[in-house]
């Protein structure tokens, strides 16, 4: 009986950040094979070369400008949109990119929205005014309990 997994294969490669370029640079600083390296460490030897040169990539290079557009959208909203609501304004505006990536980007930026603002109407919470009326009763006289 054959198990087989109906799932995508996740592929053997290392992720870039994880220690292996280091590992490969001093290999070839040592005179050894960049080519061998690269195979034991599961890393393309195009990716070691590319993250050799320093340069961001196409998405990083994206991922900025989203960050700047998003930054500026939250702080017009100041500073109470989240992810869906800052995706609906991009959207509307022809920045086309998925609901998962502004909130990506967002929390890797820190711009949250404001929970805590208060209502400009100057409505009080339930505890607001629970407290007030317990206060104002123990003004007055009333006994409480408690």
């Amino acid at each position: 009986m054959s198990t087989s997994s109906s799932g995508p294969q996740l592929s053997s490669r290392r992720r870039p950040g994880d220690g292996a370029h280091p590992f490969i640079e001093a290999e070839k600083q040592a005179g050894h094979s960049v080519k061998r390296a690269c195979e034991l460490m599961k890393v393309s030897r195009t990716a070691f070369y590319a993250r050799r040169s320093g340069l961001p990539g196409p998405r990083a290079v994206r991922d900025a400008e989203l960050t700047e557009q998003i930054a500026e959208v939250h702080a017009r909203s100041r500073g109470t949109y989240g992810a869906p609501r800052v995706h609906a304004v991009l959207k509307r505006e022809g920045s086309g990119c998925g609901r998962r990536r502004v909130a990506r980007l967002m929390q890797a930026a820190g711009p949250s929205p404001q929970t805590t603002a208060r209502d400009p109407l100057g409505w009080k919470t339930p505890t607001e005014a629970l407290n007030e009326h317990l206060h104002s009763a123990q003004k007055t006289g009333v006994a409480t309990t408690g």
